[in-house]
């Protein structure tokens, strides 16, 4: 799915949530220690850089090329393009082999995996005891009542073009398979539940919303779900193009150890 975003990569170094520090800081708490952290499917860093506050070194990986030219440079975050054709023993030499990791990220990315063998590979870093997998998403965005139903109307003519996967944001990670031991951060089937609020100005709301994956793949099929029509709606519900409005995301995460 890497050139799904490829195109997109500047909007969406500009214009994707940032997570809260607090979620890092929780995180962190979660691993004895903290000397390496590899934060999968990186994008443009926004997690790396969050993660980087805690950790001594950050390596941050993404199949696509386009998405690392815009990712943000940190003293502590090492950028790494990972193709494909990368190796499983390629990629677990790149962290440092086996049981090397203290924390394993992946951020808003994770239902796009082979989970089979990224979980494998995940198993085989981390350490025992002490390593630590966190994956998190976030779906479906409120505003207020006028909005939230032109949002629902938009999100039901999206639906069509929407890649399977994209199940695993519905449910919430609730489907997500994810064969780690909790450790009191959601589960396997029962994620934890927070909130994702972003301030928005309308265009940047238009720019964030442009970078979902449903609009490239809809427009492959010739549609454009960022009509006029569709635009006008939003910026009437909005409340004018020149308001600056809280966005408030439903977000969900699982954390989990190896079992041993």
């Amino acid at each position: 799915m890497a050139g799904l975003f490829d195109r997109q990569a500047e909007a969406y170094a500009d214009s994707r949530p940032k997570y809260p520090s607090e979620w890092y800081s929780k995180i962190a708490a979660l691993t004895p220690n903290r000397t390496l952290a590899w934060d999968v499917g990186t994008g443009n860093g926004q997690a790396a850089i969050g993660v980087a506050e805690h950790y001594e070194q950050v390596i941050a990986t993404d199949v696509s090329k386009d998405q690392l030219k815009h990712a943000t440079p940190h003293p502590k975050v090492h950028y790494v393009h990972t193709p494909f054709s990368m190796s499983k023993e390629e990629l677990a030499s790149l962290v440092g082999g086996e049981g090397s990791v203290d924390l394993i990220t992946v951020a808003e990315a994770v239902h796009w995996f082979d989970h089979p063998t990224f979980y494998s590979l995940a198993n085989h870093v981390l350490k025992k005891p002490g390593g630590v997998i966190v994956v998190w998403g976030y779906k479906n965005c409120t505003v207020d009542p006028a909005f939230d139903r032109v949002m629902e109307r938009f999100r039901n003519s999206s639906a069509a073009y929407l890649h399977p996967n994209n199940h695993y944001l519905s449910d919430y990670y609730s489907s997500l398979p994810f064969p780690f031991e909790s450790i009191g951060v959601g589960s396997e089937g029962n994620p934890l539940m927070l909130e994702l609020p972003v301030e928005y100005s309308f265009d940047g709301l238009l720019k964030w919303i442009s970078t979902w994956s449903v609009v490239p793949l809809a427009k492959a099929s010739g549609v454009d779900l960022l009509n006029e029509d569709m635009v006008k709606e939003f910026e009437s519900a909005w409340g004018g193009s020149n308001l600056t409005r809280t966005v408030i995301n439903k977000a969900f995460m699982i954390a989990g150890k190896p079992k041993i």
